[in-house]
């Protein structure tokens, strides 16, 4: 039962970050316009960077797809998470009204990493 959860888990959260990842380059998910000034400022500087958002996008594509498999998903996690380390920052520091959102996804993201953890002893040893 716990790995069928997981699994599912798993699932929806790989898609929702292939969705992100896809929205950064096909731009298909409208902007909310009440967005607060320093969330406009902060995401503008980033824009600035040409080659930012684009592997940003990738990364989330990339992490997103090998997330869904469980042969791929510790490495998925890797991948995936120094851009949750950005998520978690906006929305506690830019944006908090996200914030139980991306609390939830990132109990699955170490859910997954702790369920994975003798995948990653051999970096650490």
């Amino acid at each position: 039962m716990k790995q069928k959860l997981l699994t599912g888990l798993s699932l929806l959260f790989g898609l929702l970050l292939i969705n992100g990842g896809l929205n950064k380059f096909f731009n298909y998910m409208p902007v909310p316009e009440n967005l607060p000034e320093e969330l406009v400022k902060d995401s503008t500087a980033l824009m600035e960077i040409a080659w930012l958002m684009p592997l940003i996008g990738f990364a989330e594509v990339l992490g997103g797809i090998l997330i869904i498999f469980p042969k791929t998903r510790a490495l998925g996690a890797l991948v995936i998470f120094p851009v949750m380390v950005g998520v978690l920052l906006t929305h506690l520091l830019v944006e908090p009204t996200g914030l139980p959102i991306a609390l939830v996804i990132w109990a699955i993201l170490l859910w997954i990493i702790y369920e994975n953890r003798k995948k990653y002893l051999p970096m650490v040893s």
